[in-house]
């Protein structure tokens, strides 16, 4: 299971990056391993973390860190991939440039603000968490399912419902209403893309699963609000050649 989380920088410097894991960590947590590419900034993140972390083992005792913070700190265990090797990092990757492509188009050369970036970025971030992964029982009557959100939050995550801006003319729109329109595109591509992607079946493939009586499944269906999928049971197979 992979959930994603985007996040704004101004510039790729080794001080930005740090600064976003720096609010990574403030938001998910201390991760006890990270895996990245090659990139320079990757590079001189990790070696800065790591003068970082002996820096307050030296000059912090153990009581002292007792005392400031509920847990110890712990040193992030980095993992790079091999230079050009983004196929080495198949699921996250995967997640990440279906985004960062339907991004681009969706918001094209807008003009946008820090903050409206950050609103833009964080909704999308909502809904690629959203998608679901397995159903939470075998009941035939349960269409609860587990999703990424479920892994962040404990519960499915949910959006504020918003009008429809389609029918009115881009230049009439106000910021806000300009950021949820780019939002609702967003949705409506990469969702539809999704449900594309688990339906392909791969033609040499020596295995792949049946559906089957009981199955939960996502109907494909036009105009679902964000962050909601259309779940059902199959209830009858009619299996052909």
């Amino acid at each position: 299971m992979v959930t994603i989380h985007i996040e704004l920088i101004s510039n790729s410097t080794t001080a930005a990056f740090v600064a976003a894991l720096q609010r990574f960590v403030a938001r998910r947590g201390i991760p006890t391993d990270m895996y990245s590419d090659n990139a320079t900034n990757f590079a001189g993140a990790n070696s800065e973390l790591h003068e970082l972390y002996n820096l307050l083992r030296q000059e912090l005792t153990l009581e002292a860190i007792q005392e400031f913070c509920l847990c110890l700190p712990k040193e992030i265990n980095w993992h790079f991939i091999p230079p050009r090797s983004p196929h080495l990092g198949g699921l996250w990757e995967a997640g990440v440039k279906s985004a960062k492509y339907l991004i681009k188009r969706t918001a094209g050369d807008a003009k946008l603000t820090e903050e409206e970036w950050n609103t833009l970025l964080t909704q999308i971030e909502g809904k690629l968490n959203s998608r679901p992964l397995v159903p939470q029982t075998a009941d035939p009557d349960d269409y609860n399912v587990i999703t990424p959100g479920h892994l962040l939050i404990g519960r499915p995550l949910t959006a504020i419902p918003e009008p429809s801006y389609d029918h009115l003319k881009p230049g009439t729109l106000s910021r806000w209403q300009h950021i949820q329109k780019m939002r609702a595109d967003f949705w409506r591509r990469w969702s539809t893309d999704y449900l594309s992607e688990l339906q392909q079946r791969r033609k040499w493939s020596k295995q792949h699963t049946e559906v089957k009586v009981g199955d939960l499944v996502i109907l494909k269906k036009d105009n679902i609000p964000p962050m909601q999928w259309k779940l059902s049971r199959v209830v009858d197979t009619h299996p052909g050649p």
